[in-house]
């Protein structure tokens, strides 16, 4: 096997004890891996938003200052919005973590690869866009010290986790984007969500 790591293990280790942390998971994969690590009122899965999970990450890292936010998405959807990279490394919002759970496929269209399948790095891309940190990860070795730098490094970090090339059953977020908004914001905000 190319690439060992799993993406739905990835992801749950990510989210094992989260505590407060902040999710934006991006369209597809990501949104499924979220809700199968266990659906969260404090992760908000993009539906029909592909290429904006970078930016929407960075505008609640911005908003919310004080609270550690991950963007996880896949790498179809960080090539789309490659641009983003270059907003957040001119922001460096320190509290910001992108992880890009990388099968080298456009698993929403047929399995196509994309262009990391040969030999765009993202990690790279992250670094020479300003990002505090950008690695790959390929082995279960490097998961421990991903999760603490998504917990608790100075941001913004960036990693590109290469995940085996597999086909699994959908664990589906709630699909309705008002209920979505709604959850988001009570758990994020408390009793002030309610007062606009």
């Amino acid at each position: 096997m190319r690439n060992p790591l799993r993406r739905r293990q990835v992801v749950a280790a990510l989210l094992r004890e989260r505590g407060d942390l902040l999710v934006v998971a991006g369209l597809g994969s990501t949104a499924w891996d979220c809700t199968a690590a266990g659906d969260c009122a404090l992760t908000f899965p993009m539906w029909g938003a592909m290429g904006n999970a970078a930016m929407i990450g960075l505008g609640l890292a911005l908003a919310q200052p004080a609270r550690r936010v991950l963007v996880l998405t896949g790498d179809g959807e960080m090539l789309m919005g490659l641009g983003s990279l270059a907003t957040i490394g001119v922001r460096k919002p320190r509290n910001l973590a992108v992880v890009v759970i990388d099968n080298e496929r456009y698993g929403e269209t047929g399995m196509q690869e994309t262009h990391t399948a040969r030999g765009v790095d993202l990690a790279k891309a992250a670094l020479a866009c300003g990002f505090r940190a950008g690695i790959q990860v390929r082995r279960a070795a490097g998961l421990a010290a991903l999760r603490k730098a998504v917990h608790a490094a100075p941001g913004p970090v960036f990693a590109q986790v290469k995940v085996a090339v597999e086909k699994l059953p959908l664990v589906l977020p709630p699909r309705e984007g008002a209920l979505l908004k709604s959850r988001f914001r009570r758990a994020l905000l408390g009793a002030e969500a309610d007062l606009d």
